[in-house]
């Protein structure tokens, strides 16, 4: 089932807006390029959960993190397969939220929580090692918000064994991004795109 949660703190509207936004890119970028080809069945079931934190500073999402991953631990997977932690007034500096990735991989351990669950990672400002800012290969972890993917680690491996071609995952992401370029992201990502189109495919 799909969740959501409100800050008692913040607007209902405006954290709408951050999921309206969030749920656009997976619709968009995740899903509809391939991106994740494990996205789409949690999706369409509302296996989803999707957390907008109102913290500002960086050792404060350490609190929402830690209280997500043991939700997510002891949740029934069929009703919450998967989270996303959204963290749309922290962290807007990409180095920032790389350090705060060091400090949640630390706290998954000190749960006794790895190995059961991962957290993979999305950021406006995202950038791949030995890439430039500007590298339109970068885009393919590039999300509305900075974000923390809180994953089981039985549904991965599941799902990698539905998927043969799993490990060329990134290669192939990276090989879509090239054909679309820029101008092409931007425009799939508007809805620009002809009807019928299919940005993804070779």
């Amino acid at each position: 089932m799909s969740s959501v949660t409100h800050s008692a703190s913040q607007p209902a509207d405006a954290d709408a807006a951050v999921i309206a936004a969030t749920r656009h890119w997976l619709e968009r970028a995740v899903i509809g390029l391939n991106l994740c080809p494990f996205a789409k069945s949690v999706y369409v079931k509302e296996q989803v959960r999707y957390v907008v934190s109102p913290v500002t500073a960086a050792p404060d999402v350490m609190d929402d993190l830690e209280r997500e991953l043991r939700l997510l631990a002891d949740a029934d997977p069929a009703r919450i397969d998967t989270t996303l932690l959204i963290l749309p007034h922290a962290v807007p500096d990409f180095l920032d939220f790389n350090d705060l990735l060091y400090f949640a991989e630390r706290l998954l351990a000190s749960l006794g929580l790895d190995g059961t669950l991962q957290i993979a990672s999305f950021h406006p400002q995202y950038q791949f090692a030995g890439t430039e800012p500007d590298d339109i290969e970068n885009y393919t972890n590039r999300a509305p918000y900075p974000i923390l993917h809180l994953l089981r680690e039985d549904s991965i491996a599941r799902a990698a064994a539905a998927f043969p071609d799993a490990a060329d995952i990134y290669e192939r992401n990276q090989a879509v991004m090239r054909r679309l370029g820029h101008e092409g992201w931007r425009r799939w990502m508007a809805g620009e795109d002809e009807p019928g189109s299919e940005p993804g495919k070779a």
